[in-house]
């Protein structure tokens, strides 16, 4: 009798998986192949066949500001723990002299302060968010080519062995932790490598080629971002990581959607500030607008959309609140000032609108 063949397919998500690529999904905009090489890792993890003695993954992260590599670990963490802040962040622009490491470690008994330095890369403070359903860790390893070449020789060790050893000879072990590093390298190339077509105006002719996965541009942006990377880190860095992942560009379609996620964010905001009968906030087609082109800079990516936003749109409400110009339940209207470039506020009244108090102590008077 002749054997049945099934044809398996190994791209498949298991449940656990997908659920967490959706939760990414919502919360990273424009950069799937990034979710995907950490989703990957996540389906091994679960799997049980990340590699032992090792940590389960170590990914680097590259690309120019403002594209999402923190906010993607933050979102893992967030999606996995329920906590953006459930990562072990190290900013490595901290670190940048040899002797700064004690603060990684601790110093060894006999020098001043042994006792009073904790150490950050702790067993504890590896193990402190990990849940009963998630035994798994985030350290982040922030802006990493600023780092000294102690901190890089302390990695090595981590990505290699999944073991530090502190000052007092106490034993780190990041079997069960991802390790993310973050890095701006390659920046100016990738840019370089999409001029002219970078900016509001040509986003929409660009998006598709930053998109398009076999695309002979993502293919020049990855090898100039891994090109420069080689350039900066040793080979038995380079070595030791898993994933070397490129952040595209933001165009103006992941911007716009972005600030969707940021307006929902301000939203929320606002319910936390003013309680239950929280105030209800609408932008107009043309708020929306004067929001993207004033936060539109492929220099600084997502980020100045933010700071935009906080310029424009929430400085503004938070003087309304505070000066009792609006309170809970009312409804708020953004519109744009196409002459001035500004954002006009109105608040809208159900029925007929109350008189002014000039207005009322006239009719009073008559």
């Amino acid at each position: 009798m002749a054997a049945l063949r099934v044809m398996l397919d190994p791209t498949k998500l298991g449940r656990e998986a997908e659920r967490l690529e959706a939760n990414l999904r919502k919360r990273v905009i424009g950069q799937s192949h990034a979710i995907r090489q950490t989703i990957d890792l996540y389906q091994m993890f679960l799997a049980g066949m990340a590699t032992n003695g090792r940590p389960v993954g170590n990914l680097l992260f590259l690309g120019p500001t403002g594209t999402g590599k923190t906010r993607t670990v933050e979102a893992v963490a967030e999606s996995l723990v329920g906590d953006p802040r459930a990562v072990v962040k190290i900013d490595c622009a901290e670190f940048q002299h040899s002797h700064e490491i004690a603060k990684l470690v601790g110093s060894p008994p006999g020098y001043l302060g042994h006792r009073e330095t904790h150490p950050l890369l702790s067993q504890e403070a590896l193990n402190q968010y990990q849940t009963e359903t998630v035994k798994l860790s985030f350290v982040l390893f922030d802006e990493i080519e600023k780092a000294s070449d102690a901190l890089w020789n302390l990695l090595l060790g981590i990505l290699d062995k999944a073991t530090l050893t502190l000052g007092d000879n106490r034993r780190v072990d990041f079997s069960r932790a991802i390790i993310f590093m973050t890095s701006n390298l390659g920046s100016s190339e990738m840019e370089a490598i999409l001029q002219p077509g970078m900016g509001f105006q040509a986003a929409s002719q660009t998006a598709p080629l930053i998109a398009a996965a076999d695309s002979s541009v993502t293919r020049k942006m990855e090898r100039a971002g891994l090109e420069s990377a080689r350039r900066r880190f040793t080979p038995e860095f380079m070595n030791r990581i898993d994933k070397v992942v490129v952040f595209r560009p933001l165009g103006e379609g992941e911007l716009r959607d972005i600030l969707d996620l940021e307006i929902n964010a301000v939203r929320e905001r606002l319910r936390q500030a003013t309680g239950a009968g929280s105030l209800a906030l609408k932008l107009s087609d043309g708020a929306r607008d004067l929001l993207l082109r004033e936060g539109s800079d492929p220099r600084y990516g997502a980020r100045h959309l933010k700071r935009a936003i906080e310029r424009m749109l929430v400085h503004p409400m938070s003087n309304l609140i505070a000066t009792g110009q609006v309170k809970d339940s009312d409804q708020v209207l953004v519109h744009a000032d196409a002459e001035e470039g500004r954002l006009v506020f109105l608040k809208e009244f159900k029925g007929a609108a109350p008189q002014r108090e000039d207005q009322a102590g006239s009719s009073a008077a008559a």
